[in-house]
């Protein structure tokens, strides 16, 4: 089992094993939630997402680049209308190597930065966005806010109401905590 499918077990089996002590007189209130959809639609993670966009985007002009300066030294060594000696064109597929192996070192270096700047934005708005469901679970009085997941991601919660999804309110809330 993945850990996150055993950190699903786990919090289903204490939540419960905690209904199981709450009395039969007691309203229980559960709500879910979009995490994902809440990083989409609140301002500040639209802003992240666009800064996200911008510094792959910027990433990817410079791969492209080297694509192109590839490219051309290819075709420059390819071309049969080329007036290079041997000991040229030798020397420009060395260079055609090295520059391959440097463009997938950076590419790969590239792939490796945006990666962890995902984790890590990741990690920084899913802290702030789970104070806004804390506020908005307080508020309104839900025991538990669950995170329904997405079709790309795990999906905990497999079937909700349509009256139990707070994103709305925690998109709203996280907008209020972060001006």
């Amino acid at each position: 089992m993945t850990r996150v499918g055993v950190m699903a077990a786990a919090g289903s089996a204490l939540l419960v094993s905690w209904m199981g002590s709450v009395q039969a007189s007691d309203a229980i209130k559960i709500a879910v939630m979009d995490q994902q959809a809440v990083l989409e639609r609140s301002k500040v993670g639209k802003a992240a997402t666009e800064e996200m966009k911008a510094y792959q985007a910027a990433r990817q002009k410079i791969i492209s680049a080297d694509e192109q300066d590839l490219k051309e030294l290819e075709q420059a060594i390819q071309d049969p209308n080329s007036k290079l000696s041997e000991a040229a064109k030798q020397e420009k597929q060395g260079q055609f190597q090295g520059k391959v192996e440097a463009y997938q070192r950076r590419l790969q270096d590239f792939n490796r930065e945006v990666q962890q700047k995902q984790r890590e934005m990741v990690t920084e708005y899913s802290k702030k966005i789970a104070d806004a469901a804390q506020v908005v679970a307080q508020k309104e009085g839900f025991i538990v806010v669950l995170d329904k997941g997405s079709e790309s991601m795990l999906r905990i919660v497999l079937y909700h109401q349509p009256a139990l999804d707070v994103t709305d309110l925690i998109v709203q809330e996280f907008d209020r905590q972060q001006k």
